[in-house]
């Protein structure tokens, strides 16, 4: 008998072909949704920089990155905190640690208060210190005798006291001159020139200004230029606006 052979009408072998493409689609949908991407590889951000590691990626072992924000506070010190020196005639001379913003009279307090004979009139006790700071407590002496003015001296610069007989013009308050902001002589600090310089004072009245503050120590109020020899009402009422203590 004749051999009949297989044949599909037209229809139908379209049908198959569109069925493979369909099958062939969802295999390879299944494949690529399977499989999983390649991780990314972290080698940190460079010195500075703010960039930040991208979602999903690894990190290589052994490769840190260092913040770069402020330093931490230098040891021996808490954030807020000032160390400063006290010496000379304090009870407990020494390093004290204060808060900051702590002013002179705090250190000498926790240093132990001043011993007698301490001189107070050179400092200023309200001047805030500075982390550093060393507070010199000098002796006031007496009438012909050496004396130690006191001083607070920077960290970065020296202001030291000096050894001079009592009543002499002040060693570290002169380095802020014999005139104040105003322009006003300072009758504890001036030079017998520099009071010459004020009107109706010469030579002989600027010398009896510095010999009364050799006998009696430093002013403490302009009216007391009356007591000096030479000078009457009339003169101190030029000079009241002029001079300052």
């Amino acid at each position: 008998m004749p051999r009949r052979r297989f044949a599909i009408a037209p229809p139908g072998a379209l049908a198959l072909i569109a069925v493979g493409v369909i099958a062939c689609a969802v295999a390879a949908f299944g494949l690529f949704r399977g499989s999983d991407p390649a991780p990314v590889v972290d080698f940190g951000a460079p010195a500075g920089g703010s960039a930040s590691a991208a979602p999903g990626a690894t990190t290589v072992p052994g490769a840190t990155t260092e913040p770069s924000g402020p330093s931490s506070p230098q040891p021996g010190t808490t954030p807020g905190e000032i160390v400063v020196s006290v010496v000379g005639l304090v009870n407990d001379a020494g390093l004290v640690r204060l808060p900051s913003g702590a002013r002179v009279a705090d250190a000498i307090e926790k240093a132990g208060g001043t011993r007698k004979g301490a001189d107070l009139l050179s400092l200023n006790l309200a001047q805030v210190l500075r982390d550093g700071d060393q507070i010199l407590v000098g002796y006031a002496g007496g009438q012909g005798q050496m004396s130690l003015k006191s001083a607070v001296v920077g960290a970065s610069g020296s202001s030291g006291g000096s050894t001079e007989p009592a009543g002499a013009p002040d060693g570290p308050a002169a380095e802020a001159g014999s005139r104040d902001g105003g322009g006003k002589v300072n009758l504890n600090t001036a030079t017998e020139a520099e009071l010459d310089t004020l009107p109706g004072i010469g030579p002989v009245t600027a010398k009896a200004i510095i010999d009364w503050r050799q006998r009696n120590g430093r002013f403490t109020s302009v009216d007391q230029l009356a007591e000096v020899d030479g000078i009457g009402a009339a003169r101190l009422a030029k000079l009241r606006d002029r001079v300052t203590v």
